[in-house]
């Protein structure tokens, strides 16, 4: 930190980001990266516990600092460090310290990195749960899959997770959404304005090497931190339903399934017999991906864009997935595999495509495509760095064009101002 006239960035974390166990993590490690090309001078915060497979961003040039919640040494540590941009991970971070930021630096541009729309993903998980109450039974998920826009603004409007992680999206100067169809959701029904918003999906670099071919491959893959319940979920969807018709029709096909943070129930769930494997956490996820003939990833639920099919794209690893794994990555260009709403139909595509050497090869060129033509980092990198910089140049107009933001961060932050004073204050007398 000795530029004085370099942009100082302070990253305000949920978690110490982990880009080899979530898509979440290797998605702030691509905006972190996209900073760093411009020589800004980045700390990362967060009050959480360091897991086991934290990114060394000291190895990067990036500050690493430990806050603590409810706790006035944050304002004496953000006020030395003066950053001109705030970036919060997460909704949460931005209720816990938005008003910190505002009270001690009040020209920080603040950014909000939404990841995927958790309240979003949270009414999904809830109709989901409410179908497999009434169809305990179901095979074909297509009824989950099918709503308009219109459908989840209403599933999602009275929950008080949505009301939440709205308002702080209003509170922030820019919101980063992983999703272009979360944006037409948010503005289409949810009315925030456009301004407000930026579309900054996955940003990779085209692969540079020759892809392993149909013949060197085996096997099905399927990846995900344990921890996020859309993976979970899937997890089970393959043990019960999918993987059995599979094995019907390739009885010496495997299944490997990895994830960071396995718990005992995912280990139990190991059957080699039945050639369902949960190999645990993989160190290397492209090197087990560019091994894989087919990557799974029949999702019922969730939202943003999911790392892991993109990672497959990277490896030229074709893909099986739902409308609902698909949602957000494609605008008109062809999926690399295909995609299937029911458990029967899944099997099937996933059988016909691991033989089929011609629509695999094809499907693996359509992946090729679609990340140079949707996900470069040499586009949204820069795309990104001047957003910030346009909204910093224009930050009181921007301020008084969102008046609503203004008067929830008005309200909002004195209670919560007082509830976290309240609590220091009560745990000075324990």
């Amino acid at each position: 930190m000795n530029n004085p006239s370099a942009t100082r960035v302070l990253v305000i974390g949920y978690v110490w980001p982990e880009p080899r166990s979530s898509a979440a993590g290797g998605h702030m490690m691509q905006i972190l990266e996209s900073f760093l090309t411009q020589g800004w001078e980045i700390t990362f915060g967060s009050p959480a516990a360091i897991g086991e497979h934290k990114a060394d961003l000291g190895a990067l040039g990036i500050r690493e600092c430990a806050i603590e919640l409810n706790n006035s040494s944050f304002d004496e540590f953000i006020r030395e460090l003066a950053p001109d941009i705030v970036l919060f991970d997460r909704f949460m971070m931005e209720e816990q310290f938005g008003w910190r930021v505002e009270k001690q630096c009040p020209d920080a541009l603040r950014v909000l990195e939404t990841s995927d729309l958790q309240s979003l993903r949270d009414a999904r998980q809830q109709r989901l749960k409410d179908y497999l109450k009434d169809h305990p039974a179901a095979d074909d998920f297509g009824p989950l899959f099918a709503p308009a826009l219109d459908a989840e603004f209403q599933l999602m409007a009275d929950t008080d997770l949505a009301k939440r992680e709205i308002a702080a999206i209003y509170r922030c100067d820019i919101s980063l959404m992983i999703s272009d169809v979360e944006i037409q959701l948010l503005t289409e029904h949810f009315k925030v304005p456009a301004a407000l918003l930026h579309w900054c999906p996955l940003m990779v670099a085209p692969a540079t090497e020759a892809f392993v071919p149909y013949e060197d491959r085996a096997h099905f893959l399927s990846i995900g931190n344990f921890r996020h319940a859309p993976n979970w979920d899937t997890v089970l969807w393959m043990k019960n339903g999918i993987w059995p018709l599979i094995r019907q029709r390739l009885p010496g096909a495997q299944l490997h399934i990895y994830g960071a943070y396995t718990p005992p129930k995912a280990t139990a769930l190991h059957n080699p017999a039945q050639g369902f494997h949960v190999m645990n956490w993989a160190e290397d996820a492209l090197q087990v991906m560019s091994g894989a003939r087919i990557c799974l990833a029949p999702l019922r639920f969730g939202a943003g864009i999911k790392g892991k099919l993109a990672d497959g794209m990277l490896c030229g690893t074709p893909s099986i997935t739902t409308p609902i794994g698909a949602e957000g990555m494609t605008d008109e260009q062809p999926w690399p595999g295909l995609i299937a709403q029911s458990a029967t139909a899944l099997a099937d595509a996933a059988v016909a495509l691991y033989q089929d050497r011609q629509a695999w090869t094809e499907a693996q060129e359509h992946g090729r495509l679609l990340l140079a033509q949707r996900y470069s980092a040499s586009l949204h990198g820069p795309a990104l760095v001047e957003r910030l910089q346009h909204c910093r140049d224009e930050l009181a107009q921007h301020r008084r064009n969102n008046f609503t933001g203004s008067m929830l961060r008005h309200h909002l932050h004195k209670s919560t101002q007082y509830m976290a004073q309240w609590i220091e204050a009560k745990n000075r007398t324990r």
